[in-house]
Formats: structure tokens, C-alpha cells, sequence
């Protein structure tokens, strides 16, 4: 795991709902904790896009559902900067299922992920099909 240079906008919080865009059988997950986040007294922990979260499984598999997981941000809503200035946003939340150490789950991932996670996460750039 690289570390990420600058100021990061973070878009998600304890409890938001991630779609999974893996295929490890988790459909949905919802935010737990951020390990690692140093905020303030009283203030929910906050992740953004690359960050490694800890979650639980709330819709998918038998199996899958009501396991607690960890997973990195691929995509948020809200909007951030680049280092170029771009403002970039997507249209969902989502997630990946990963290891404590980041390596993946699933053999293959759906959709778009940010350069900011593929660039921090070298197992997650592997495996996705489209880097944005």
C-alpha cells in the first residue's frame, strides 16, 4: 500500500452502503470503522477513495451475508480534486473485498475503479478491467 500525496476529500462515512463490484458474492456492504483514521472527538471516521475500510456484508450470499470484511474504496459520489486540478465523481459508492493487507478476494472487478485506489492498491489495478 502506497501512502497518498495532498489533501484527499473524503467522501464516505461510518454506515454508508457500498455496492461490491467483485465477484465474491457480497452485493452490499455498510461502512463499520476506518482503521487508521485520526479524526477529532466525536467525529465519525471518514474514508475516501483508496482508502481500506472495515465493513459488513448486508446483502449477497448465505454464505457472505452478516460477515464483517474489509474492502477498499474504488469509487464515491462525492466530488474530488486531482493533483492536475480535475475534479472528478462518480455515480455510485463501491467497494472491493480485500485481505487486511489488500489483496483481493475476487478474480474479477465491474466497472470503473479510480486511479487513486489502483495506483495505491497494485492487486486491485491488476485486476480491473477499466482504470479511470
Amino acid at each position: 500500500m502506497k501512502g497518498i500525496a495532498g489533501k484527499q476529500t473524503h467522501g464516505v462515512q461510518t454506515g454508508t452502503v457500498l455496492n461490491v463490484i467483485d465477484n465474491t458474492g457480497a452485493k452490499t456492504i455498510a461502512i463499520i470503522t476506518v482503521p487508521r483514521y485520526h479524526g477529532t472527538s466525536r467525529r465519525y471516521p471518514k474514508a475516501g477513495v483508496g482508502d481500506i475500510v472495515i465493513a459488513s456484508v448486508k446483502k449477497g450470499t448465505p454464505e457472505m451475508r452478516r460477515q464483517v470484511v474489509y474492502a477498499v474504496i474504488v469509487r464515491q459520489r462525492r466530488p474530488f480534486r486531482r493533483a492536475d486540478g480535475l475534479m472528478v465523481s462518480f455515480e455510485d459508492n463501491a467497494a472491493v473485498i480485500t485481505t487486511e493487507e489488500g489483496e483481493t478476494k475476487g478474480t474479477d472487478i465491474k466497472g470503473p475503479v479510480a486511479r487513486e485506489a489502483a495506483e495505491r492498491w497494485p492487486r486491485i489495478a491488476a485486476t480491473a478491467s477499466t482504470i479511470i
